[in-house]
Parts: structure tokens; C-alpha cells; sequence
């Protein structure tokens, strides 16, 4: 499996080329993920639209790539799941813990949103004297 990387201004999409993301591919894009997050672009929106399957461990990689990234004050948003694959993501009662858009476009505009949050939050931290 291959992977297509598009780096915009605030994030990076991340397109995994495959019929079935594997628990590899996955650890592999965990990896690069939190390599990531010390690059001046660190958000990733990561677009399944060519996946057909996961395997349930690769599932289990990306929610906690995605908690990481969350973590590290990062955005991390999956789009563009096929129906099947957000079948397996429910059966294995992991849907609920990603943030998911149907679409990519929906998948910027809630980075966006997102460092606007950080920006704002962190603003009001500076005002009223927290860490």
C-alpha cells in the first residue's frame, strides 16, 4: 500500500492508496504522524476514500494517533470513509472515539475551526496569568 501526502498552509492530507489499510501501513503512518507534530504544519486530515477494509488493529492505531495529536494540541480528522469501513470502525466500537467528516472539504473546515479554538484559548490563558 501506498501513501499520497499534500501539504496545504495549516494541515496535511494523508491518503492511504489501497483496498485495505493494514495494522503496518497504520503503524507506519502513526509513525510519520508523530514525527510530525514537530513540523511547523501539524495538523493531518488522513482521507480513507480508497479503502474498502481495515484491520481491527489498524483501527485501534489510528484512534490513538488521533488522541496523540489531540494531546499535542494537533487536529487529527478522518474523511471520506466508504460505508463498509465505518461499519467495521462501529462493530469494533471505535466510530465514536474519531473525529469523522463525510468530506474533505468538512475535514479543513473543522481544523480550521480547531486552530482558531487553540489560537483563542491560548489568548485567554496569556490574559488571565495561567500555564
Amino acid at each position: 500500500m501506498q501513501v499520497k501526502i499534500d501539504t496545504k498552509e495549516k494541515f496535511t492530507v494523508v491518503t492511504p492508496i489501497g483496498p485495505v489499510l493494514t495494522a503496518n501501513i497504520a503503524a507506519e503512518i502513526s509513525d510519520w504522524g508523530k514525527k510530525q507534530l514537530a513540523e511547523p504544519v501539524k495538523n493531518v486530515i488522513m482521507n480513507l476514500s480508497d479503502l474498502t477494509g481495515m484491520e481491527e488493529k489498524a483501527g485501534e492505531t489510528i484512534c490513538l494517533l488521533q488522541q496523540h495529536f489531540y494531546e499535542n494540541n494537533a487536529s487529527f480528522v478522518l474523511c471520506c470513509l466508504q460505508p463498509v469501513v465505518e461499519e467495521m470502525l462501529t462493530n469494533w466500537e471505535m466510530i465514536d472515539l474519531l473525529n469523522i467528516t463525510p468530506t474533505e472539504s468538512e475535514a479543513w473546515d473543522i481544523v480550521q475551526m480547531e486552530e482558531i479554538e487553540r489560537e483563542l484559548l491560548d489568548g485567554e490563558d496569556i490574559a488571565f496569568g495561567k500555564d
